[in-house]
Order: C-alpha cells, then sequence, then structure tokens
C-alpha cells in the first residue's frame, strides 16, 4: 500500500508528514524500554511482510500487519512502521522518502486507532476476543485503504478511480489480515499472554 514518489501534491506530503512526525514523537515516548526487543522485532515481521506486494497503479497490495503491531504496541506502532517503511524506501525503493510521513500515517493511523477501539474486546478473550481481533485486523487494512485513497483523492480527483481500484484490491487482504490476527492473537494467549493487551 506504499504511495510511490511524485505522485502526491505539496500540502498532502506537508500534512503526512506532520501527522507522523508527531504520532512518531508520541509513540516514542510511549514506548517502555522493556518494550524495545519487542518493538524491533515487530518492525522487522512488518517489514519482511509488506515486502511481497503486487503494484496497483501508483500503489500496491501486500500483507501489512498493522493491527496485530497496534494491539501488541499501541501508540508505538508509530515509529516502529516508520523505522520498516524508511528501510524498505531505502533499501528497495518501496514508497519513497517524500512519501514516507504519507505512508507512515497511512498504516500507523489505523494501528493506533483499532487498539483503542479493540484492545479491550481483545483483552477479555474467548469468542468476543476472537471477533475483536478479526476486526482489528480487517478495519486496520479498510481504514488504511480509506487514507490511502483519500491523500490520492485530495491530491487530484482524477485519481478517484486508481483510488477506488487501491480500495477494492484489499478486500481480500482485509480478510486475510481478520483472520491471520486471530491465529496470532490466539497463539500469544497460549504461549505469551503477557503481550496481549490489559496485560502489561
Amino acid at each position: 500500500m506504499h504511495i510511490s514518489e511524485g505522485v502526491l501534491s505539496g500540502p498532502v506530503l506537508a500534512a503526512g508528514a506532520a501527522v507522523a512526525i508527531a504520532g512518531t514523537a508520541y509513540g516514542l515516548k510511549k514506548l517502555d524500554f522493556e518494550k524495545i526487543p519487542r518493538a524491533a522485532v515487530l518492525s522487522a515481521g512488518f517489514f519482511v511482510a509488506s515486502l511481497v506486494h503486487v503494484p496497483i497503479g501508483v500503489s500496491s497490495a501486500h500483507l501489512i500487519l498493522n493491527g496485530i503491531l497496534g494491539l501488541l504496541l499501541g501508540w508505538a506502532a508509530f515509529p516502529v512502521i516508520a523505522v520498516a517503511l524508511m528501510l524498505q524506501a531505502v533499501l528497495f525503493q518501496f514508497g519513497g522518502i517524500t512519501t514516507l510521513g504519507v505512508n507512515t500515517v497511512v498504516m500507523a493511523a489505523p494501528a493506533v486507532f483499532c487498539y483503542l477501539v479493540f484492545g479491550k474486546i481483545v483483552a477479555k478473550g474467548g469468542p468476543m476476543g476472537m471477533a475483536g481481533a478479526f476486526a482489528c485486523g480487517f478495519f486496520s487494512v479498510l481504514l488504511s485503504g480509506v487514507l490511502v485513497a483519500l491523500a490520492l483523492f485530495l491530491t487530484e480527483e482524477n485519481f478517484f478511480e486508481v483510488a477506488a481500484a487501491v480500495l477494492g484490491a484489499h478486500i481480500v487482504i482485509m480478510i486475510t489480515e481478520g483472520v491471520f490476527s486471530v491465529i496470532c492473537i490466539e497463539f500469544l494467549r497460549k504461549v505469551q499472554p503477557g503481550m496481549l493487551p490489559g496485560a502489561q
């Protein structure tokens, strides 16, 4: 879901950078020293998972895992995602440096939103917890798609068809991420419940 260089307008890039800096700064403030190794491992997982992508116009589709990042890290998802996206831009030219702010907001803001909305539901466990985990994975991708579409539409109204294609292409990924989130959360509930929301 990376947006390439040279696509977005200056105001959209500036707004994305401002929000990303604010979110990253707040995320670093909320990141406890003890959680740094966990954040590093999750950042690496995000980096690898989103490397396998299918180009769609000026964007692309791939596993994102931002819902799981949000559940396990909360606001710290912002700096974790920003670092992974920066490395992808520098090493593989996925996305870009000028679009780093927008791409960070596109993936990190839904992660934090889903953590705030579904974190307590996931913490309950049982069928409700599984439903919350699925919703977190599903809606984190949906909201990321909406933000990509919004960024493209605010840049140029002619991007509407591309924005709609990006959103439509991620329907399968929304379901996949929802199922994957349930599997990951239930696995962690058995082997490392201290990592789940409400246990910190």
